[in-house]
């Protein structure tokens, strides 16, 4: 058999193949456009963007910052006299209070460590 055979044999296949291919390409594109189509049905149901004068604008004050305060916590007595133990209800809703010393505190050189960082620690 020559090469001439082989192409005339494969060519049959080879279209079947192509065309295959073709359709599949074709119901993957319907797919696509179809989708589309239906994302801008439901994209013309949703309520309108609001408008420039609905929007939410800044208070009349101005803009509303931050404000830091350094906090202490509640100390929880120890049950050791006998007395009846803390029940949930008698906390307070949070956990700390506002400190006296409202000053805050600053890394000083040399002042800092920590375990196992190789720091001499407090001095």
């Amino acid at each position: 058999m020559s090469t001439a055979t082989y192409v005339l044999l494969a060519a049959p296949s080879g279209g079947a193949k192509v065309t295959v291919v073709f359709i599949i390409g074709l119901v993957i594109a319907g797919a696509l456009v179809w989708a589309v189509r239906v994302g801008m049905r439901v994209m013309d149901r949703e309520p309108d963007r609001p408008r420039a004068d609905e929007q939410p604008h800044l208070p009349d004050t101005g803009a509303v910052r931050e404000e830091r305060e350094m906090r202490e916590p509640d100390e929880i007595p120890l049950n050791n006299d006998g007395s009846p133990r803390l029940m949930p209800y008698e906390l307070h809703h949070s956990g700390s209070r506002r400190g006296e010393d409202q000053k805050r505190r600053r890394w000083l050189p040399g002042s800092s460590g920590a375990f196992g960082s190789g720091g001499p620690g407090h001095v």
